[in-house]
This record gives structure tokens, C-alpha cells and sequence, in this order.
């Protein structure tokens, strides 16, 4: 579970304070319950359905760049490498001496 402040007036405390008393749940349980109640609700808003198909559009190009964007650069890499052995160092060659 994470934590979440909200910043609500005193008349809307009050009134949660007695709801829940009256209900006998906590504050924080009518929270989560009016909470899910309101996400259940936004699932079958049209509204909020269109909206989720342009954002979700929208993440799927982002991603398509971003995937383009690491190809580009490992492609790169990779026909580097293949291209080109890699150099040698003095440190890793036999002196004629030894």
C-alpha cells in the first residue's frame, strides 16, 4: 500500500469524520472505497474511454521512437564491431624479445 495526502476543507473533514463514524469504517477506508468507486465509474465514462485510446496512441509512438532510437544505435555498434577486430594494446603483444 502507498500513502497519499489530500488536502480537503474542515467542513469536508467534519463530514467525513461522520460518515465514517456512522458507518463504522475509518476516514481512511470511505477514502479508498469512494476512491475505487470513482475509478469503477471512470471505466465505462465515454469520455474517459476516448481519452485513453488517445494517450494510449500516443505511448505507442513514443515507444516506437525510443525502440527505433536503440536499434539505431546497436546497429550501429554492431557492424562496427564486425567490421573491425578489435586493435590490440602494446600491453597484450609479444615483444620480439620474449
Amino acid at each position: 500500500m502507498r500513502t497519499l495526502a489530500v488536502r480537503i476543507t474542515d467542513d469536508l473533514r467534519a463530514q467525513l469524520d461522520i460518515i465514517a463514524q456512522l458507518s463504522d469504517r475509518s476516514v481512511t477506508e470511505g477514502i479508498r472505497l469512494a476512491l475505487e468507486h470513482w475509478i469503477d465509474r471512470s471505466k465505462s465514462d465515454p469520455e474517459v474511454l476516448k481519452k485513453a485510446e488517445s494517450v494510449r496512441a500516443e505511448i505507442e509512438r513514443e515507444a516506437k521512437v525510443k525502440s527505433n532510437a536503440i536499434d539505431a544505435i546497436f546497429a550501429k555498434s554492431e557492424s562496427k564491431s564486425k567490421a573491425a577486430p578489435p586493435a590490440r594494446s602494446a600491453n597484450t603483444e609479444k615483444s620480439p624479445q620474449g
